[in-house]
């Protein structure tokens, strides 16, 4: 069961710091993990749910752009917003290029964080909904036949019904039934849409031999 509310963690030596962080986080409605180093980090239990990283950038043993960089290989990275008592720039230009949500200075002013963290928060949330947006769209397009799939791809092409039959040595009225199980199964009511879900899905159009000789 996940938490109804956003889940923040903090990634901090300074046990000060991660108290009074997490006392003021928890006070505004937010789950708050705390976590002593990246090693503690990556060793908990964590619930697969919305929220954010408060992330200290100089950590005993792997540091927080370690932590970003090893988050870097997968899909859907996390919110990050980092946080340290000794700024470089070097440091912050990383972090930033890395795709962290903002890079704060200690001390941070209460209302500062909370709007940061609000920020990152809501960056997560929209992250997790296109996610489960194109999951589902994947979902659908896994349900056509191979046969389906050819004609999904020439219909967002372009291509007209007999240009397809052509293409693929079918009779126009075959090409016809599966054009309308493709806009069912796909459950979009026209050709455009159906290209928006292709582009979604990054489904390329198939190029013609002759395009290809052309080029």
């Amino acid at each position: 069961m996940h938490p109804s509310s956003p889940i923040v963690h903090i990634v901090d030596d300074d046990e000060s710091f991660r108290t009074a962080v997490g006392r003021l986080l928890k006070g505004a409605g937010y789950e708050v993990r705390l976590h002593a180093s990246v090693g503690d980090f990556v060793l908990a239990s964590r619930e697969d749910a919305p929220g954010c990283i408060l992330l200290d950038v100089n950590l005993p043993g792997p540091s927080g752009l370690d932590l970003q960089a090893a988050f870097a290989g997968r899909n859907g990275l996390p919110s990050i917003v980092f946080i340290t008592a000794f700024p470089e720039v070097s440091a912050t230009v990383r972090a930033m290029k890395g795709g962290a949500v903002d890079f704060l200075v200690k001390p941070v002013e209460p209302d500062t964080l909370l709007q940061v963290v609000g920020a990152a928060v809501e960056r997560d949330a929209a992250t997790r909904a296109i996610a489960s947006h194109t999951a589902m769209l994947g979902a659908l397009y896994d349900t056509l036949s191979a046969r389906e799939r050819e004609v999904f791809a020439r219909l967002v092409a372009g291509k007209l019904n007999k240009q397809i039959a052509a293409e693929l040595g079918a009779a126009e009225r075959t090409i016809k039934a599966h054009r309308a199980k493709v806009l069912a199964k796909m459950r979009v009511g026209s050709i455009a849409e159906l290209a928006r879900t292709a582009s979604e899905l990054g489904i390329v159009p198939p190029t013609s031999a002759r395009e290809h000789t052309k080029r």
